[in-house]
C-alpha cells in the first residue's frame, strides 16, 4: 500500500505543468518590465530635450 502512495507520487506530472506555466509567466513578466524600462527611458531623454530646448528658446539662446 505505501509502495503504491509513493509510485502514485513518482508518476504525478500534474505539478510540472504548473510549475511550466509559472516560469512561462515570469519570462513573460520579465519582458514586460524590460520594454516598459525602455519606453520609459526613451519618454524621459525626449521630455528632457524638449525642457532644454525650451529654455534655450527662452533665454534668447
Amino acid at each position: 500500500m505505501l509502495s503504491n502512495i509513493a509510485k502514485d507520487l513518482v508518476d504525478d506530472t500534474s505539478g510540472a505543468t504548473a510549475i511550466e506555466y509559472g516560469l512561462i509567466l515570469a519570462l513573460i513578466a520579465i519582458a514586460i518590465i524590460a520594454s516598459v524600462q525602455n519606453v520609459a527611458d526613451t519618454t524621459i531623454a525626449m521630455w528632457n530635450m524638449v525642457t532644454n530646448r525650451s529654455v534655450s528658446a527662452m533665454s534668447g539662446a
